[in-house]
């Protein structure tokens, strides 16, 4: 789709909020992010480790190559750790994408999961899907629903049903307000709407085979709720008052970097924020930490522990043009004062709780 006529379907669609990067904010640098979370009097996450008796953190075997295609996106969501949005120019060039495909091809990762931005802008995102697939792997879409209501990807239900992608979407509540307040105006109504199309077509359905997992954070500066008495609530209510149906849901815990960082610094929140990560610290969620088992990839093809240090520049030496996934095992990851958002309470990470 050109630019101008997808900004100009976005518009139409949802009132959005600049980026960062548009706003040219402080926090659309990585490093001032990185200074002002480290100035914070809270312990350093290696220190905490140490003192709960854990080694430094390192990766076991790759089992999931995560690869955020770009930062473009329909939505501008405020909490949005990737500063996503429709002015974003980023996206993954036709060398990185097939390095990404011969490194599966190579490799013995059992899951693609594909992520953005919104990843389904990519103009290559369904030959992305159908070649991991022929590879024999597991696919993962993050989707945010809404993008389904645009015209050009409105069979996108249908198409991922094809060929059995799991679909892990984004939906903040399951009512309106809180989820319109997070994401914009709008979005919910949409996002409901798009529900009900996964339903349609097999999605959430026992029997069906067809994945369909929803992905909650806290709209405020709090830690989620318990993910299984949370999960119990959101079907019944969204089966009550919408007759949609889901698998899983995912609780994770709002990130302090990026577009949430702000919200944190305008509503005077941001040192008692991290003061709650830190005490929450839970030595239990360190085994299923997603930075322990995934390997992400960025648009320019740098290599990550996690997404989350993909946002916040914390790059590996190498390159996905020149990685043997073998020689990855056992690395040490880069932790930094954000790390306490994924430790605190149950854990978070993209497949939700860790314990």
């Amino acid at each position: 789709m050109p630019e101008a006529q997808h900004s100009t379907q976005t518009a139409a669609l949802l009132k959005l909020i600049p980026t960062l990067q548009r706003r040219t904010h402080a926090l659309a640098s990585t490093n001032y992010q990185r200074e002002l979370l480290a100035s914070l009097p809270q312990p350093r996450f290696a220190e905490r480790l140490a003192a709960a008796g854990l080694p430094a953190l390192r990766a076991g075997q790759v089992e999931v190559l995560q690869l955020n295609v770009g930062k473009r996106c329909n939505q501008t969501c405020r909490h949005c750790h990737v500063d996503a949005g429709p002015e974003r120019r980023e996206v993954m060039g036709d060398e990185v994408f097939e390095a990404c495909l011969d490194l599966l091809q190579r490799s013995r990762i059992p899951t693609v999961d594909i992520t953005g931005g919104a990843p389904e802008l990519h103009p290559r995102f369904r030959e992305l899907v159908v070649r991991a697939r022929a590879l024999g792997r597991k696919v993962m879409d993050r989707c945010n629903l809404t993008i389904t209501q645009l015209p050009n990807y409105a069979d996108l239900p249908e198409f991922l049903a094809a060929h059995q992608v799991e679909v892990v979407a984004s939906l903040p509540f399951y009512a309106a307000q809180a989820t319109d307040a997070q994401r914009g105006e709008g979005v919910f109504a949409q996002s409901i709407a798009a529900l009900r199309r996964f339903n349609e077509v097999g999605y959430g359905i026992e029997g069906s085979g067809l994945v369909l997992n929803l992905v909650t954070n806290p709209s405020g500066a709090f830690l989620p709720g318990n993910q299984t008495s949370l999960e119990r609530e959101w079907k019944a209510q969204l089966r009550r008052r919408y007759g949609v149906e889901f698998n899983q849901l995912y609780a994770l815990t709002n990130m302090p970097i990026s577009r949430f960082l702000e919200f944190l610094l305008a509503s005077g929140n941001l040192d008692g924020y991290l003061e709650r990560l830190v005490n929450a610290f839970n030595p239990a969620t360190v085994d299923g930490l997603m930075c322990r088992y995934t390997l992400s990839v960025g648009w320019d093809g740098r290599l990550y522990d996690c997404d989350f240090n993909q946002m916040l520049d914390l790059a590996l030496p190498q390159t996905i043009a020149e990685v043997e996934v073998e020689h990855l095992d056992q690395r040490l990851i880069q932790v930094d004062q954000h790390c306490f958002g994924c430790t605190a309470g149950t854990g978070s990470s993209c497949g939700g709780a860790t314990t």
